[in-house]
């Protein structure tokens, strides 16, 4: 079993998408797959969320706040894809949620750790959408995962804020969860006329020893038909499931298995 937090500080990146299509990949294998919704804007909770859901559903917000007796258990629903259940965000309470535990006090780091301990033996893989910033959610996220996934563009705006995020990671690491570990870089949004600053960005991150996971993803109007008709990258035929495999391969790497 393997918790995994998408995250990079940096909004626009494809965090979102990523999640989505990798949480789809797990159902394609089989696994059972959990999941969670940390970010306040709630698109993951739009995209894999079922049509009745209501918009004031309890979710991760409610799990998290000292003011609810909900637990992650409570908050779980069905997503659209069998197999696959999803921790909604919440709404905007998750905003506030956060700021409640910037004064919470000690543990606060650990607050969706704790959550999520009496379900995690109900799923194979559970998958961590994280908000765009690091903050306490996106630090709750990471004491709560065993892998940290960066999703990136490749450009070396994008990858500015990675060498402070790398930081994070190695602070949760010293201070709260030494088993967290980075277990790649996915780059989206990749063309295969790459310029000569991407190929020297790219190569700067694997000189810096992040893994990059290979192949990275390709600007592909697959991804966004997928996204806006609210269906599978694998039920889009044969380009969609083209690249729907490589979130497959990227799954099968996070997850410590052979592709």
């Amino acid at each position: 079993m393997r918790v995994i937090a998408l995250t990079n500080q940096k909004g626009g990146v494809g965090k979102t998408t990523t999640t989505r299509n990798l949480a789809r990949a797990g159902q394609q294998l089989g696994r059972r797959v959990l999941v969670v919704d940390a970010d306040p804007q709630g698109n993951l909770t739009d995209a894999l969320g079922a049509e009745d859901l209501p918009a004031d559903v309890a979710g991760l917000a409610d799990a998290l706040s000292s003011r609810s007796a909900a637990s992650i258990a409570d908050v779980i629903v069905p997503s659209i894809w069998e197999g696959v259940d999803l921790v909604p965000a919440g709404g905007d309470v998750l905003e506030n949620v956060r700021d409640e535990l910037v004064v919470a006090g000690a543990g606060r780091e650990s607050s969706l750790r704790r959550g999520l301990q009496p379900v995690l033996e109900q799923y194979d893989i559970v998958l961590i959408d994280c908000r765009p910033a690091l903050d306490q959610l996106t630090l709750n996220a990471l004491t709560a995962a065993d892998v940290a996934a960066i999703v990136t563009n490749p450009d070396l705006f994008s990858a500015n804020g990675i060498a402070k995020l790398r930081l994070t990671i190695e602070a949760v690491r010293d201070h709260y969860n030494p088993k967290l570990r980075i277990g790649g870089v996915i780059v989206n949004h990749h063309e295969a006329a790459t310029t000569l600053q991407t190929r020297h960005w790219l190569d700067e991150l694997a000189g810096a020893g992040l893994p990059l996971l290979d192949p990275a993803i390709p600007r592909h109007t697959w991804i966004g038909a997928a996204n806006a008709q609210g269906v599978a990258l694998d039920e889009l035929g044969p380009h969609g499931q083209a690249v729907g495999e490589i979130y497959a391969k990227h799954l099968t790497t996070l997850m410590g298995e052979q592709a």
